[in-house]
């Protein structure tokens, strides 16, 4: 009897396992297109200063910190900008992150101070969180980041994008984004080539933006097909 069972449970995984191949292999097909060519050079450049005037970058280097949550709430963050320090809390961890000198950062689990091996881990896993979601917040002020390559692309409808590749830094260098502007220059989506997504042009939204106490504009929500990646309370003040 537990042998037979066994036996179907091995045949169920099998079939489980070949529609969820066939399911990505349709997505594939469906969804994953080719990293644009572009062209480099004053026009992107222009571009990217609109961008950056219409969401205030300005007012964004003025801005000492910034305040939100990501994954549905389970990550939370106070970011010292001005002098490169994060609060970075999730489950019963908190870890003060020195962005610039990581190893000097304290990690706390419960209260009480986290010392060794798991100290150094849940750094890095700190680290990894931030790197993620204060992308989501902040990518577009971005893109004149060292490292960056800016290119101009012109889409089927004739209107122009803007191409962000990130050659170092962060995560994940070498990860490329098509932002998709408004009139004015307001970001409204980017198309993802990234390491940790398979498919290649994944679009996801840039929306519900909001002006902080010191006049930068943020974004407070995102749309990744049925998914909503919900920034929490988003603030910026000094």
């Amino acid at each position: 009897m537990i042998k037979k069972l066994l036996k179907i449970a091995g045949k169920s995984a099998l079939i489980l396992a070949a529609i969820l191949l066939i399911g990505f292999g349709v997505l594939y097909l469906i969804y994953n297109e080719p990293l644009p060519e572009g062209t480099s050079g004053v026009k992107a450049d222009a571009l990217a200063n609109k961008m950056l005037e219409a969401i205030n970058n300005e007012a964004y280097t003025k801005t000492n910190y910034l305040e939100w949550s990501f994954a549905n709430g389970a990550h939370h963050y106070k970011w010292d900008k001005a002098n490169g320090k994060v609060d970075v809390k999730w489950d019963n961890y908190w870890v003060h992150l020195f962005l610039k000198n990581p190893s000097k950062s304290n990690v706390f689990e419960n209260g009480s101070e986290v010392i060794g091996d798991t100290k150094n881990e849940l750094i890095a896993k700190a680290e990894g969180f931030f790197n993620n979601d204060s992308f989501w917040l902040v990518a577009p002020f971005k893109v004149f980041d060292p490292g960056t390559e800016r290119s101009l692309v012109t889409l089927e409808n004739g209107s122009k994008a803007l191409l962000i590749t990130y050659s170092s830094g962060g995560s994940t260098p070498g990860d490329s984004y098509l932002w998709h502007l408004g009139a004015n220059g307001l970001p409204e989506s980017y198309q993802m080539w990234v390491s940790i997504i398979p498919i290649g042009g994944l679009e996801a939204t840039w929306e519900d933006w909001k002006i902080m106490e010191t006049g930068v504009f943020l974004p407070t929500s995102h749309k990744l097909g049925p998914i909503t990646l919900d920034m929490g309370e988003v603030r910026g003040y000094n």
